[in-house]
């Protein structure tokens, strides 16, 4: 047998060297980083303005607060998210790749992660200001809780129904 690797014994599985199984997954990981780069970079740049206007210094203490904290959490999800090009960038050339792929996969969790809190957050805030009502906390769980389901609870459940035998191989994790 030469350096190709045969797939997850199921019969579903791809011959590939694990040079071209880290291609894939990169350019499977540029394809998921695209598209959530995106949304948080423009949710970012519209929180960025809310504190330059006039009904910003109107705000009470704590949507003050809760403003600043999905600031933050926006940064660190924007940062997240980013940080898979410098990473790839500042390794290029070094044949690291199949090591790269697991690390920008994994910033690109942590990245989602924080962009869960700063969706809620945001919700959060946005729903207080908009209705100055105690049942805002009744409005957002149902949505976090779809975010949950949507974004880790379905692909897990996907992932330990149908999944292969968990190596890892597909997806870029360890």
């Amino acid at each position: 047998m030469d350096d190709r690797e045969h797939g997850n014994g199921h019969g579903r599985g791809r011959e590939e060297t694990a040079d071209e199984r880290a291609d894939r997954q990169w350019q499977d990981l540029l394809q998921e980083i695209r598209v959530t780069q995106t949304g948080v970079q423009i949710l970012l740049g519209f929180l960025l303005t809310v504190v330059f206007t006039p009904r910003y210094a109107s705000l009470g203490s704590a949507d003050k607060t809760t403003y600043v904290l999905t600031v933050i959490l926006g940064s660190l999800a924007t940062g997240a998210l980013i940080g898979p090009v410098s990473f790839h960038r500042l390794v290029s050339g070094h044949r690291l790749k199949p090591q790269a792929v697991v690390w920008a996969s994994r910033l690109v969790m942590v990245g989602i992660l924080f962009l869960v809190a700063t969706l809620t957050s945001a919700l959060f805030l946005i729903l207080r200001v908009a209705t100055d009502n105690t049942v805002v906390p009744w409005l957002v769980a149902p949505v976090l809780a779809w975010y949950l389901l949507c974004w880790f609870a379905l692909p897990l459940w996907a992932r330990s129904r149908h999944g292969s035998n968990g190596d890892g191989q597909g997806d870029g994790q360890r």
